[in-house]
């Protein structure tokens, strides 16, 4: 796949994908959530595809349940890729932030692209968070209620709070699962993640928190507004189903 020269890229991404994705059984009884079929290739598949699209050329994976189903599938789809495998072996004690500060075995100090594995998107919203310059994540305006990840901006559009329980109102939109991490970022990220987890024990939590944590400090996101792309987390029977339906529509 060719790199269109128009845009910047980026040579490393990172995807998480190792929960166990229980609001989707029975569809996960068998397998992770992230090779569900939809349409002409899988989660994960469309994952990468967009990450190659950005112009990834090496790719950290941190698996957990069923860790053998995904590095089989993407050695045997994506042998042209750098591949490097992390086994989260504690994933249903865990969340994701744990599975971010394993990958700083490999990316601490870098620029690397992070995306949850369970989000399906228009490779359009992955590259207009590579074009930003500096650490970038993807904001989706619409209808929020308990269970998104919102963000909330002071009036400059400085992100002031990342997180599932702020209030709706003050919230501008939903904080995708992309996200564009610059080399000082993920640097100050690291430092946060080891007091979290070490000191803290904070294993069990989403990584937007670090990324609150860091706000105090001078470090944050520019917000990309990607709202005229689709994107769709996938958590539950109902998710899958309805992204399915998208994908009819758009092949009518």
């Amino acid at each position: 796949m060719n790199n269109p020269s128009s845009h910047p890229t980026i040579t490393t991404g990172v995807i998480l994908a190792a929960g166990m994705a229980r609001r989707l059984r029975p569809l996960t009884d068998d397998m992770p959530k992230c090779l569900l079929p939809l349409g002409d290739r899988n989660l994960l598949e469309r994952t990468v595809d967009a990450m190659r699209m950005a112009g990834v050329e090496r790719l950290v994976v941190v698996t957990g349940y069923k860790a053998q189903m995904i590095r089989s599938f993407l050695e045997t789809h994506y042998p042209q890729l750098d591949l490097i495998f992390l086994d989260n072996t504690d994933y249903a004690n865990n969340n994701n932030i744990y599975s971010l500060w394993m990958a700083g075995k490999v990316v601490r100090g870098e620029e690397f692209l992070l995306m949850d594995s369970d989000i399906f998107c228009d490779p359009q919203a992955v590259l207009a968070v590579v074009c930003e310059e500096g650490s970038a994540l993807a904001l989706n305006r619409h209808p929020l209620g308990e269970e998104e990840m919102k963000i909330v901006t002071d009036e400059a559009g400085n992100i002031t709070e990342i997180s599932k329980t702020c209030r709706i109102a003050d919230a501008v939109g939903e904080s995708v699962g992309i996200e564009k991490v610059s080399p000082s970022y993920s640097e100050a990220l690291y430092r946060e993640l080891d007091k979290m987890i070490l000191d803290e024990g904070l294993i069990d939590i989403f990584y937007e928190r670090a990324f609150e944590r860091l706000i105090p400090q001078g470090h944050t996101f520019k917000v990309v507004d990607t709202t005229p792309f689709i994107s769709y987390e996938l958590d539950t029977v109902e998710d899958y189903h309805h992204v399915l339906s998208l994908l009819k529509e758009e092949e009518q």
